[in-house]
Parts: C-alpha cells; structure tokens; sequence
C-alpha cells in the first residue's frame, strides 16, 4: 500500500497544478508583456521563466495567491526592471536610468488587474508576429511559436513532432539569436507589410494544426494537442485582427475540420477515412462556429485560400449523410483553389473531388498527368490515390501495387497499416 502524502507534498502538488494552468493561459501574455519593455524577446522568456521559478518555490508555502496570473506579470515585470537598471548603469547614463525607470514604472500600474489587461491584445499580436517572422526557418517558427504563445515544453513540441529535445532547444535558441541579429523590431508590421507578414503568421497555425491533424510520422493518426493549440491562436488572432478575411478563413477551415475528430479514430486509433465516418459522431458546435467564421470571411472580401478550403470543408460539414455530399461544388471550388494558390497538392486533391464528381476515369487522368510531370515523387498519397482511382475502376491487381508503395512511403504507422489493409482487400 503506497504511503499518504504529507500535507508539505499535497501542497506542493496543488501549487504545481495551479502553476501549470495559469503558465499554459498566461506565458503568452508576460512574455508578451516583457518584450514590449526589454525589446528582446530571448531575455523576456527567460524572466518569465523566473518568475515560474518563483512562483514554484513560494506558492507551496506562502499559498495561492488571489490572482495568480497578477502575480506571475507582477514579478516577471520587476525582473525585467530590475535587468533595465542594471543594463543602464552598465552603461554609465545615469540619466536614461531615471528616465528609463520612471517610463517603466509607469507602465507597470498599480493596479495589477488593469495591467493585465493594458497593452495585451497588441502584446500578443507583436509576439505572434515575431515568432513568425520569415527571417526564421519554417521549422524554428513553429517551435518558436509554440514555445513563447503556446506555453509547450521543448520536451512537449520534440514529442509532438517526433524529433529530439536538442534538436528542438537548438531551433529556438538559433530562433532567437536569428531575431536579435536582425534586430527585428517588436512592432506589429506597418500597414503595406501586414499581408505579406499576416501569411507567415497563418502559414504557421496552418502547419502545426495540419501536423496534429494527420501526423507525417510516429504511431498516432492525429495529435490533438497541436489541433487545440492551433485553433486556440486562430481564435486569438480573429479576436485581434478582426477586418482580416484570410484569418477567420483559417478558423473557419480548423473550426469544421476539427468537427470530426472524434469521428476520425476507430476504438483502437484506428484511422477512419471521410466517407466510412459515423457523421453522428461530428460536434455540430463546432461545425456552426465555422459556418460562422466563414460567414464572416465572405463579408469581408472574396474567399482566399484559407477560406476556399474552408468553404470545400463546409460542404462535407452539410452533407447529412455521404451520398449527399455536392460533389461538383467541391470541385468548382477546388478549380478557384487551383487558380489562387496553383500547386501539385491542390491539383492532386483536386484529381480525388473530379474521380468523386464525374467518374475515377477522368480523375485517373488527372493523377496519371501528375505523375508525368514527376511534382510528387515521394509524396505517399499520389499512389494511394491512385490505388483508389484503380481500385473504383475493378484494376484491382494495378490498385493492391499503388496501395503497397503507398504504405512504403508513408512515416505513419497507422496510415500505413491502412494502406496494407486496403491493398489486401484487392486481393491478389
């Protein structure tokens, strides 16, 4: 029988949960917060990592504060105070510490729950836009992304995508001494550089929601956490840029698409394609939240790709069961895709909704074109879709072949099982 906890160690546990909680919520905004003051974002996580610290010895004994997201900004903020004197006085400009300190005190205001507040929406879209900035690597934005705004773990992103903690502690820290050199400034981008900076941003909530919802590798079909954390910062960012189209196309997009999680995964992890899905299982709040969004998407302006693609997902979202799905409206949208954002995914995809559309024949031909062209040499799904294609048409022989190589291209076990399993149904 495993010994009582003490009340010294139960403490200590509640604390922790409590911390956890409140730094999964909050990090973003201190961290936020602190690069606003110290105009370096490295040196901000770091004091508000001390401040966690703090938090972690004191709370145990002293308690839980009243509001400890207060007390974390508060002690965070006197940290980066206290690294501005000393940085002056370095510098022997007495005059600028005063000055210096009297600015920043005042930022600091007394009142701990307005200061929460003050400054927190474009603290956040300052943090989301230098996370993304297109100085940096794809991969060092996404982990930088997730580690200042989403308050992950190096231990928790590396598992995520399957790679090596070093690895993921090496892209963050080359992250941030990328932004330092480059002296990237803590600003949102002005008006004629919004666009092109707000793709990087959406381009990274994209990629972190696409990797949790069908993973490239490991032994899970999907990571929730990364669905949940993308849609979480999609929401943020709605909230902070609301005349944006593109952005609540990609909430849109993620909001319908995470509808059928649950519906995804069979008892066993098991993947579950569209059309075999128990349509039953789809959260219908989700669903009428992303009819929302892209509601509003539409308002705003003309579709672009985020919200073309949410509007193709609108259209599953609708069919009741998957006889009535429209297919030729998907594929009039996936023709206004092919056209804005002309890529071999898209059209490959496309090739899928034409097969559903008029007949595998013609999308055959598509696909075929596709692999003439030699765009998707290694891409796991040229085949499988092609085993499909072959498979509607009775090749059964030419589909069992696509479907095999298929599952020797793919990194997911999972998928790859499936695969196996589709290519033993063509028999042999």
């Amino acid at each position: 029988m495993p010994a009582k906890a003490t009340p010294e160690a139960e403490a200590r546990q509640a604390a922790a949960r409590v911390i956890d909680g409140v730094w999964r919520i909050e990090s973003a905004r201190i961290i936020g917060a602190l690069a606003r003051m110290l105009r370096n974002v490295g040196m901000a996580e770091e004091l508000a990592q001390d401040a966690l610290v703090s938090a972690l010895e004191r709370w145990p004994e002293a308690g839980i504060p009243d509001n400890p997201a207060a007390w974390l900004m508060t002690v965070a903020k006197n940290r980066a105070l206290d690294h501005l004197r000393h940085a002056t006085l370095q510098r022997n400009k007495q005059s600028e510490l005063t000055y210096a300190i009297e600015t920043l005190l005042q930022d600091a205001a007394p009142d701990l729950d307005a200061a929460l507040e003050d400054d927190i929406g474009d603290d956040l879209l300052r943090l989301m836009f230098i996370s993304c900035h297109p100085v940096l690597s794809t991969e060092a934005r996404v982990a930088l992304t997730l580690r200042l705004l989403g308050g992950l773990t190096t231990e928790e992103i590396a598992h995520a995508f399957l790679v090596s903690e070093a690895a993921v502690a090496q892209r963050i820290v080359r992250a941030k001494r990328t932004l330092a050199e480059a002296k990237v400034p803590f600003a949102v981008p002005r008006a004629d550089q919004l666009v092109a900076r707000l793709a990087s941003v959406l381009q990274v909530i994209y990629l972190i929601y696409n990797e949790g919802y069908s993973a490239s590798a490991g032994g899970d079909w999907m990571r929730p956490t990364l669905c949940d954390e993308a849609l979480r910062l999609g929401r943020i960012l709605a909230g902070l840029l609301p005349d944006e189209p593109e952005v609540h196309g990609l909430v849109a997009l993620m909001e319908i698409q995470s509808s059928r999680a649950r519906a995804r995964l069979g008892a066993q992890g098991e993947p579950v394609l569209l059309l075999e899905q128990d349509r039953g299982r789809w959260d219908q709040l989700l669903i009428r939240r992303g009819l929302a969004a892209l509601a509003r998407a539409g308002q705003l302006g003309e579709y672009g790709p985020y919200a073309l693609q949410a509007a193709i997902a609108a259209c599953h979202a609708r069919a009741l069961t998957p006889e009535q799905t429209d297919w030729p409206r998907i594929a009039a949208l996936y023709d206004a895709l092919a056209q804005l954002m002309p890529s071999p995914v898209v059209e490959l995809n496309r090739a899928v909704v034409i097969g559903m559309a008029y007949g595998p024949a013609l999308g055959l031909e598509l696909v075929d074109a596709l692999i003439a062209a030699d765009a998707l040499r290694n891409y796991h799904l040229l085949p499988s879709v092609r085993g499909d294609l072959l498979s509607r048409l009775g090749r059964m022989a030419e589909a069992r072949a696509e479907f095999e190589q298929a599952a020797a291209l793919t990194n997911n076990l999972r998928e790859r099982a499936l695969l196996l399993a589709r290519a033993q149904g063509c028999g042999r």
